[in-house]
């Protein structure tokens, strides 16, 4: 049976569409309606502690509505209990509605080592924690009477820690909240998760595989089967699987991407857009770029994260963010938060072979400005790394306003 082929254009089109980039920014106020609709079309948003720019679970959600307040965000993600923690897309805050889509894995999640060397060295540990939250509520590691102390830095997590990821990885616990400096503290589901939520019955795994998939689709539009499991990191066998229904629900048409080699799928109900007028810098951890065979396949563009790479090796910087243009990535900048001096400092800027840096640098320069705006930044810096750096400045220079009080330096 043959298949259509769809051009690598339209299908990067139908990629930004489900994630909300065809569709202009708000131009009034950002509410908890704008962030919930968000956090609802991209399926997911993936949490990480690394705060060089701003924590990356907020980019996302700036890079398709423009300044919002994060402290909303923050409350709706923890708090209005209409979206819960778990591991999805590595650590991450899904829709409230998909937490009985996880329990299988709450289930079935394998018991690690190192809860089991403690609970062989300290047995009843993970009960007595279990006691200690029960009757003082919500507790991070810190708070525990009993805790313990670090073994060292990165990894070296106390027993306390230990206990209670354990407990929450398998579902005894849940995570009830973050604080600002990005403490976890957990509590039992029942004081988390809506009673009418937890009242849901759990579905049997092969038909959690599929609404999961059924997400991951439209979330990102069209994808191969690798990209789509990706979404929700879901092991490949269960997916084919759970993917064989959903062709013949006629949720996902099978075709050809051209220049790709393998089958692709894409979501039936998607309105492909006639074009993309985006601008938007992304965060490595953004949905758009975190699967990063796909992104050489869209877009053409390789990306690597280059955090944990030694300084000296690093090729474009600590942390770099694509900038999305039109339907195209064409560029990516290594940015750092100033805080302390009041500045958005971009440490390297390179355009990529196909764009022109006289036409990335203005609309780059315009994204940064309100990117410092919205982190309260008052400068953006741009040194001297990379070959668009030098077009970067003076297209910076060029649109400064004296009512905005932020220039390049």
């Amino acid at each position: 049976m043959s298949h259509r082929t769809i051009t690598i254009a339209r299908a990067r089109r139908l990629a930004l569409g489900a994630q909300g980039f065809a569709r202009p920014r708000p131009s009034g106020r950002i509410g908890s309606r704008h962030l919930l609709s968000t956090l609802e079309r991209m399926g997911l948003v993936q949490l990480d502690s690394v705060n060089v720019l701003a924590r990356s679970h907020h980019l996302p959600f700036f890079s398709r509505l423009g300044a919002y307040d994060r402290d909303r965000l923050d409350d709706l993600l923890w708090r209005s209990r209409q979206a819960f923690e778990y591991v999805g897309h590595e650590a991450a805050v899904m829709p409230i509605d998909q937490h009985p889509l996880m329990r299988h894995r709450m289930a079935g999640h394998h018991r690690w080592r190192r809860a089991e060397q403690l609970e062989a060295a300290r047995p009843g540990f993970l009960d007595a924690i279990m006691d200690e939250i029960a009757e003082r509520g919500p507790l991070s590691a810190t708070d525990l009477s009993d805790g313990g102390s670090r073994t060292g830095p990165w990894w070296g997590l106390s027993p306390g820690k230990v206990a209670l990821q354990a407990l929450y990885a398998t579902g005894r616990l849940a995570i009830a909240d973050r604080r600002p400096n990005f403490v976890t503290t957990y509590d039992f589901p029942e004081r988390v998760i809506p009673p009418s939520v937890l009242a849901e019955p759990t579905p049997d795994p092969h038909e959690a595989a599929r609404d999961l998939l059924r997400i991951a689709v439209r979330a990102i539009g069209i994808g191969t089967l690798a990209d789509i499991a990706d979404h929700h990191r879901q092991k490949a066998p269960p997916a084919r699987a759970a993917l064989a229904d959903l062709l013949a629900e006629g949720v996902v048409e099978e075709v050809r991407v051209e220049g790709w080699r393998d089958p692709a799928y894409l979501d039936t109900s998607a309105v492909v857009p006639r074009r993309i007028d985006a601008r938007a810098l992304l965060s490595p951890f953004d949905p758009v770029v975190w699967f990063r065979p796909r992104v050489e396949r869209l877009f053409g563009f390789h990306y690597r994260i280059e955090i944990y790479v030694p300084e000296p090796k690093r090729v474009h910087g600590y942390y770099v963010l694509p900038f999305l243009l039109g339907d195209r990535l064409v560029g990516r900048v290594d940015l750092k938060a100033d805080r302390a001096a009041g500045r958005l400092r971009v440490r390297g800027a390179y355009a990529e072979d196909h764009a022109s840096p006289h036409e990335v640098a203005p609309a780059l320069a315009d994204e940064l400005f309100d990117m410092a705006r919205w982190l309260g930044l008052d400068d953006v810096v741009v040194e001297p790394n990379g070959a668009l750096s030098a077009h970067l400045a003076d297209a910076i220079d060029a649109a400064a306003c004296p009512d905005t009080g932020a220039g390049a330096r």
